[in-house]
């Protein structure tokens, strides 16, 4: 089951970084890079921004690279998952 959606693109440091984050909490991602699909741009601008990283974690944004909101969002989702 996909928990994140991360909105990245080509040659984007701050991406790369979120990605990265998502790896090592193993969080299962769709990446959709704006730069090779047009329809993941249209996705993107439905948020009110062009920029990138936009991460969706259970429907919620993290608008950038902001380890410690996406850090508690996951937390969250952990929490929830345990109390299931």
């Amino acid at each position: 089951m996909t928990q994140a959606i991360v909105y990245v693109a080509d040659h984007c440091q701050y991406c790369q970084q979120t990605v990265a984050l998502l790896t090592a909490q193993n969080v299962s991602f769709e990446e959709r890079n704006i730069d090779q699909n047009e329809t993941y741009r249209e996705q993107l601008a439905q948020y009110g921004t062009m920029s990138v990283p936009l991460t969706l974690i259970e429907g919620k944004p993290v608008f950038g690279y902001d380890p410690v909101r996406m850090e508690k969002l996951l937390a969250d989702l952990k929490g929830e998952g345990q109390q299931a």
